[in-house]
């Protein structure tokens, strides 16, 4: 839920083929990230102001695909969009899901969602959809869709402790209800859902939240269903640690190199710091 403030770093990207891109095509992306929700209304030339942040702005699928000849022009050839599945109460951001199968109607239409993406594709911009495969948002989980029972989640328990990796795989984060996926319809849902969901909407690459939150076996398997390119998101300085996601990932997000920027940027490290990740990487 994390995102880099910086231009999107990958690391040790693999060569994989996919039925849609190859993970070498998408190194040389240029691409933009955006809060569907926080970047343009329904009509892009007319849009309010957004007074209570912790509600919904009024973004939407075609505010958005109004604004990518701007988008374009700025040198962008691929956008990074947030989750667009149905959220529970002010999940805005779009990583509070209520039903994984059901589009955001804030933001618009399961029909807008397709022509945004082929309007994209039509003027050579790819389209890579947030995803979340960790949790669902908080509430009443026999609300939810299509898991709906207590046997599709871990025990409560909080991550207290980030060292503790199975703390960090099986407990909650922020309360958020844990996706149990040693449970093999949990498990078959989600691969199900990813594949459906880039089929249906034609995505080119998807951007996986919180990876470090489920055992990397998963992630062999989800990632051959989604079948095309994977880079997810680990909230780690340590390139030891993020290895072992990539394979079974394409990439990740090049926490190590934002940290090693900000220490030397922000609080005047030498510039050896970032010479000596580059090397670890």
């Amino acid at each position: 839920m994390k995102t880099i403030s910086v231009a999107i770093l990958l690391l040790a990207l693999s060569c994989s083929v996919h039925a849609g891109h190859k993970a070498n095509a998408w190194r040389n992306k240029v691409i933009y990230q955006v809060l569907v929700d926080r970047f343009a209304g329904y009509n892009s030339d007319s849009w309010n102001p957004c007074w209570d942040l912790k509600a919904y702005c009024g973004g939407s699928f075609k505010g958005l695909q109004q604004k990518l000849g701007y988008i374009k022009n700025m040198g962008f050839d691929a956008i990074w969009i947030s989750p667009v599945v149905e959220n529970t109460d002010k999940g805005y951001h779009g990583y509070w899901a209520k039903d994984i199968y059901k589009i955001n109607s804030h933001y618009g239409t399961s029909q807008e969602l397709k022509n945004l993406v082929s309007e994209a594709h039509r003027q050579g911009i790819w389209i890579m959809l947030d995803v979340v495969a960790n949790h669902m948002g908080y509430g009443d989980i026999s609300t939810f869709y299509p898991f709906d029972r207590d046997e599709h989640y871990h025990p409560s328990c909080e991550i207290n402790n980030w060292g503790n990796q199975w703390e960090v795989e099986n407990c909650r984060l922020a309360g958020l209800p844990d996706l149990k996926q040693e449970n093999n319809f949990v498990k078959d849902e989600l691969k199900y859902w990813v594949n459906w969901i880039v089929k249906e909407y034609n995505f080119d690459g998807i951007r996986i939240d919180t990876i470090p939150e489920i055992p990397v076996w998963f992630w062999s398997e989800f990632h051959t269903s989604a079948n095309v390119f994977t880079i997810g998101e680990a909230f780690n300085g340590y390139v030891d640690y993020l290895k072992k996601y990539v394979p079974p990932l394409d990439a990740v997000l090049n926490y190590p190199l934002y940290y090693a920027f900000k220490d030397v940027y922000m609080y005047k490290q030498s510039m050896t710091r970032i010479r000596d990740v580059l090397n670890e990487e």
